[in-house]
């Protein structure tokens, strides 16, 4: 009998020392851990964002997109040259792509060239925004979708330049929902704002499922381009689902910007699987926020709210705390990941995946 016993009791006294040795980090941790936030906006010359990141010992990435009310892509530019000059140990900046001139027989080389003096200006890489999907239409009036052949020298380039490809293509499914049916806040706030991305009044658009064909399709096609999908990949509605997708794309990062809410949404339902998932991943989970700046704002006030942002994450992933947000309807519970985990969710991942030179930092 005792011989039987025995081998459990060693095998349960392994597993005891095994979570022993497991360490976490605490709320207090906050400031004193290097962390990168890579989805990043500064469309001003305030340095309060970078400020607010220097404070909070976060490195920054900010992003260029083909926005309509954002700044024309040449002002994107010179103010992410202007960031980092004024903080050069705590930016990066990508660059992105126009589909103006889309007939022109030279668009793409010309879309090379301007993208390649950008890396020459110190972008790491590009990103590609929704309006290739949800927006511009080719000379037949179809779709530009991102598997679209005439995208492929861009994505070439990038690939053979050693740069990363961000891509936020499509939305969140719940895009082509009703705005009551919608799962969280944000989205059902953000397309209240802006119907024109409202998918659900627009049938006649490509479907949610044929937008992540399309991103599907280019991974397939560039199964070694270094790619980073903005907004959990826009597969953030279900992790089980964002696991095929990684499981099925090795070369396949994903950030958490503006989309933490629908993990905090799914920790309600099943806390353990989240948590699972993240710790499964833990080499292609990248945190980012979305977090933006443009005219000139209180510089004191907006460093006070980036700071809270950024700690009300911190909470959520270190902690096993019973929190609430703004953009979930009802309580749910902390993830407390291991503090290898965090490190690279926040720090290592970002490197690996865009490139980063932070030697020194």
């Amino acid at each position: 009998m005792i011989d039987s016993v025995f081998p459990f009791f060693i095998a349960a006294l392994a597993l005891l020392i095994q979570e022993e040795k497991v360490d976490f980090y605490s709320l207090e941790d906050f400031s004193n851990v290097k962390k990168i936030d890579t989805h990043t906006h500064h469309n001003s010359e305030s340095t309060a964002l970078t400020e607010a990141a220097k404070s909070s010992n976060f490195h920054l990435l900010t992003v260029s997109v083909d926005v309509p009310d954002y700044p024309p892509l040449e002002e994107q530019i010179r103010l992410a040259l202007h960031q980092k000059g004024q903080n050069p140990d705590y930016i990066d900046f990508l660059s992105t792509i126009s589909l103006e001139g889309w007939t022109d027989p030279n668009w793409a080389q010309n879309e090379i060239d301007r993208i390649k003096k950008t890396f020459d200006q110190g972008a790491i890489g590009i990103k590609i925004w929704k309006n290739i999907g949800m927006t511009y239409k080719d000379e037949n009036g179809d779709f530009i979708m991102a598997d679209h052949p005439r995208l492929e020298p861009i994505f070439q380039f990038v690939q053979d330049q050693g740069k990363t490809l961000m891509a936020h293509l499509g939305e969140p499914r719940n895009c082509w929902l009703p705005l009551e049916e919608m799962t969280v806040n944000n989205d059902r706030s953000y397309f209240s704002r802006h119907p024109e991305y409202h998918m659900y009044l627009h049938p006649e658009y490509p479907s949610y499922e044929q937008q992540v064909e399309a991103r599907d399709n280019l991974l397939a096609k560039f199964p070694e381009i270094r790619f980073v999908g903005a907004h959990l990949g826009s597969v953030e509605w279900n992790v089980d689902e964002l696991a095929k997708r990684l499981d099925r794309f090795p070369n396949m990062a994903v950030d958490m910007a503006a989309r933490i809410g629908h993990l905090q949404f799914q920790s309600q339902k099943d806390r353990e699987k989240v948590r699972n998932f993240m710790i499964k991943y833990q080499d292609r989970i990248i945190y980012g926020t979305d977090l933006g700046i443009s005219g000139n704002p209180d510089p004191e006030k907006f460093k006070t709210n980036t700071i809270a942002t950024w700690q009300k994450d911190w909470k959520y992933l270190v902690s096993e705390e019973s929190m609430e947000s703004a953009d979930v309807n009802g309580a749910f519970q902390g993830l407390k990941l291991p503090k290898e985990v965090v490190d690279k969710i926040y720090y290592h991942n970002a490197v690996k995946w865009f490139g980063l030179n932070l030697d020194g930092l």
